[in-house]
Formats: C-alpha cells, sequence, structure tokens
C-alpha cells in the first residue's frame, strides 16, 4: 500500500500517514543493524530491478534526456550513496567516546554520544535528479535509523508516479511513502510536524519551506543552489580546464544545483578558453536538436527563461557564443531544447548575473587580478559550490580560505558531490545544514549525551552541597581564575 494525495485534502491525508509511520516508529523501539541493511537493500534492489523503466519514466518529463544520463546521475550514483552507508553503517551506529569533566574523568566518569533516530523525515525533492534527489538523502535517513515521506516535484509527474507505485511495491506504507500532488500539497507536506525535513530546491521556495516548518519546531536542512563561480588561474592548463568546465557546465543541460553559473578567465587568455570549448561541444555533441544525448530544458516555462536570458544579454551587447552548429541555437518550443552559449562579459545588472542559470548557457568574465576576483564573489550571496582550475597550491589555498560556498572542487566540476565521505549542502543563501554519508548519519539522527557516573560523589567530596562555606569558597577560588 502506498499513498496518493489529493490536493483538497492533503493535510488531513498528510497527517494521517504521519501518524502511521510515527506509530510504527514507537512501536518498533531501538533499530537493529539488520533493519536499517535490509531497507537499504531494498532500496538498491529496487533501483536495479527497474532502472529501465526509471530511464523511461526521466526521458517522458523531459521530452529528451539519454537514458546514460540518467543512468549516471540518478541511477548509479544512487546505489553507491547507499552501498557506502551500507559499508560503514555498523561504525558510525556505535557509541562514541567523550571525555568527563575533571577530575571524574579520573574517577570512573564515562561519557558517550548516543546518535539515536529522530523519527519520520520528509524528503522534498526538485525535478532536476528526480531519483538521485530522493535517493542520495534517504540512504542517510535509513541508515541513521528513520523512516521517510517523500514528495517529488510537480515538474517530473512520470518520474513521481513511479517512484510512487515502486515504492509501494518494496516498502510498507508505515516505512517509506511517496506522495504525489502539485503546491498545494508541498506545502501541507512542509506544514507538517515532522521529526526532520530536508528541501531541495530553488531559495525561493526554500524560504516558505523553513517558514512553514517553524511553526512546528521541525529542524530543516536547505540545498538550495546558487551562482556558482569558476576560477581559471594564469597558471593552468587552459585545455584540460576549458574541457572540464564544459563538459560539467553541458551536464543535464546545465541543469544541476552545483552547475559552473559564470566563470571568470585571464583576460589574455580568453580567446584559447573560448575556442577549446568549441572543439570540446564540438566532439562531445556534433549536433544538438534531435541529438539525445543533450538533455532539454525541463519544460517550455524555463526554456523561456533561459532564452529570455540570453536574448537580453545579446541585445545590451554582451559577446553571445552559441555552441553548435548553425541553426541549432534554439529548438521549438514544444520541443525546448537549446544549445549551450557562453555570453562574454554580461553587465552584472543583466538578469542571467543576477539569477541562477539553471540552463545551457554560461557566463564568461574576463579578469587581470585575483584578488578582484574574489572580492566580486564575497560581494554576492554565497553559492553551494565554488570551482578553482590552476596549479598553483598558494593560490589554491587562497582561494579556499579567503571564499565562502558550501562546497569546493580543485581541476574539477562537480566531483566533490561524487564524493560520499564528504558532507554536501550549502551556507547562507545557497542553504543550511549538510547531508552525505558519516555527515548525513549525523543530520538525521539525534546526538545524545550519555553521563555514567563514577565510584565517587564528587559534590559531597567537594564540599559543594547546602549549606556552603569556607570549604566551597576555596574550591571555588581555585578553579576561577586564570
Amino acid at each position: 500500500m502506498n499513498a496518493s494525495v489529493k490536493d483538497s485534502s492533503a493535510a488531513a491525508e498528510l497527517n494521517a500517514i504521519l501518524a502511521s509511520q510515527r506509530s510504527a516508529f514507537r512501536a518498533e523501539g531501538p533499530v537493529a543493524l539488520a533493519t536499517r541493511i535490509d531497507r537499504i537493500d531494498r532500496c538498491i534492489a529496487l533501483l536495479v530491478d527497474n532502472k529501465e523503466a526509471i530511464c523511461e519514466a526521466v526521458d517522458k518529463d523531459f521530452g529528451c534526456r539519454s537514458k546514460y544520463v540518467t543512468l549516471m546521475t540518478d541511477v548509479m550514483n544512487s546505489v553507491g550513496s547507499l552501498k557506502f552507508v551500507k559499508k560503514n553503517l555498523k561504525k558510525w551506529m556505535k557509541p562514541e567516546k567523550r571525555t568527563p569533566f575533571m577530575p571524574m574523568n579520573f574517577l570512573g566518569a564515562k561519557a558517550h554520544v548516543h546518535y539515536q533516530p529522530k523519527g519520520v523525515v520528509g524528503i522534498m525533492t526538485p525535478w532536476n535528479v528526480p531519483v538521485n534527489m530522493i535517493f542520495s538523502p534517504l540512504a542517510d535517513v535509513l541508515g541513521a535509523g528513520n523512516r521517510a515521506m517523500i514528495k517529488p516535484s510537480e515538474y517530473t509527474p512520470h518520474t513521481a508516479e513511479i517512484m510512487h507505485k515502486l515504492f509501494a511495491q518494496y516498502f510498507e506504507v508505515s516505512e517509506i511513502t511517496v506522495v504525489t500532488g502539485g503546491p498545494e500539497v508541498g506545502a501541507a507536506f512542509s506544514s507538517l510536524p515532522l521529526d526532520h525535513l530536508i528541501f531541495t530546491g530553488a531559495t525561493s521556495i526554500g524560504r516558505l519551506v523553513m517558514r512553514a516548518a517553524s511553526e512546528n519546531m521541525v529542524p530543516v536542512t536547505l540545498e538550495l543552489g546558487g551562482k556558482s563561480p569558476v576560477i581559471v588561474g594564469e597558471d593552468c592548463d587552459i585545455h584540460v580546464a576549458a574541457e572540464r568546465i564544459i563538459t560539467g557546465k553541458a551536464m543535464n543541460g546545465g541543469q544541476l544545483c552545483v552547475s559552473p553559473d559564470y566563470c571568470f578567465v585571464p583576460q589574455n587568455r580568453l580567446e584559447a578558453f573560448i575556442n577549446r570549448c568549441k572543439a570540446v561541444i564540438a566532439e562531445q555533441f556534433p549536433t544538438v536538436q534531435g541529438n539525445p544525448d543533450f538533455v532539454a530544458c525541463i519544460n517550455e516555462r524555463h526554456y523561456e527563461r533561459v532564452k529570455g536570458y540570453i536574448s537580453e544579454a545579446s541585445k545590451n551587447g554582451a559577446r553571445v557564443i552559441p555552441l553548435c552548429p548553425p541553426g541549432e541555437e534554439f529548438s521549438s518550443k514544444k520541443d525546448h531544447k537549446i544549445a549551450l552559449h557562453l555570453v562574454v562579459n554580461p553587465e552584472d545588472e543583466l538578469a542571467c548575473m543576477q539569477d541562477e542559470i539553471f540552463g545551457a548557457m554560461l557566463n564568461i568574465k574576463t579578469y587581470d587580478n585575483l584578488q578582484d576576483v574574489i572580492d566580486f564573489i564575497n560581494t554576492r550571496e554565497r553559492p553551494l559550490a565554488l570551482y578553482y582550475f590552476g596549479k598553483d597550491k598558494k593560490e589554491q589555498d587562497k582561494v579556499i580560505n579567503e571564499t565562502h560556498s558550501g562546497g569546493v572542487a580543485i581541476n574539477a566540476i562537480a566531483l566533490h558531490v561524487a564524493c560520499d565521505d564528504l558532507p554536501f549542502g550549502g551556507s547562507g543563501h545557497s542553504g543550511m545544514g549538510n547531508y552525505r554519508g558519516r555527515d548525513g548519519f549525523r543530520t538525521f539522527s539525534h546526538a545524545r549525551g550519555v553521563y555514567r557516573e563514577g565510584f565517587v560523589d564528587m559534590a559531597k567530596l567537594a564540599g559543594t552541597l547546602p549549606p556552603y562555606g569556607q570549604k566551597v569558597a576555596n574550591m571555588l577560588e581555585s578553579q576561577i581564575k586564570k
């Protein structure tokens, strides 16, 4: 059994599902390692057994998304995260030894941190990587011993429906439930008195989710994206840098929260960079329109949005370079596919330099001084990712130490996200909190401090019990000093 929620009765149905899961969680008691591993194994089986059907559903939602893109970004990455949690879970579940205060640590006292499941965790997912954004946090949620309610994006209805169907086959409604529906269901979902809520999506919606969750004091993890910059250093191999940057930007048609948004290139290396970008795209995507390997915009609205950025930049004098054969810059609205465009030195007030692109467009800004680049990045909202290309270790450290972002990759694009042993999350407007691996296990657990008294009653020994006298005065005097 699973749940299909209608907008008109969303709140009541969602609360009933939450009550069912919470009741089952309480009845189960301590969640055994074997139970957690069994749930993770069922997730892996769901993905492996149904990978072809999942690819077909995602392709229908995008209008054009290669099954190989879905297998790599959604299925393979999800299976990898689930296996990583499974491999390390026994170690993470062990109580963590801490040091009691002096002198109790010498008198038999013990202190530990016990990582306890929170209960029922809500997962609200976006449309861009619709399967991985379910299973990446779910691996940590299940590893921590929780149950889950999942609300996929309404922009990927075929994917949401197959997830709804498959989870009903592999799990009881009291373990994991997928609910489908539009914005009204999303609003009701974010208002539930969950034990934790993770939301991935736009900053504007993240604010609403956080506000709704605060009414029930629900802790939230927000992964919100932002304008992720790239810095191309003076000493880098420009051919390697351009290849990795443009390959990363073209991934999923630019529709990734960690996709490069604007790129700083030394003024004297601009043309070499552009020429290499052209060559890389020509190798990887000889054609764009009608090419099943190049991912389309998710829908007409986003097609018009990205096309509008390009048009505005061109009208305002920016140099616009389409990376495609002539005549393949834009498809029809129906096919909503845009070739990757480079926009050179757009003015900062243009929409493409204000909004997160989230599409097939890369802004390029030239520079002469690295400090000016760092200052520019630091005057803007903190991004989810920051990228640097160059061999100079001092310059690498300068960029890492003098900027802020959710994560950093050096001489690579987005590979820090593929590392399950690194925390993933934003900073400031790009989000709060993190998950993945050990850090995700801790995010979705309650760190419960446990103190065990030793063989000496220190309060009596130190004379700190009333009535107070000189003995306690002497003790305090000995402790409160420089």
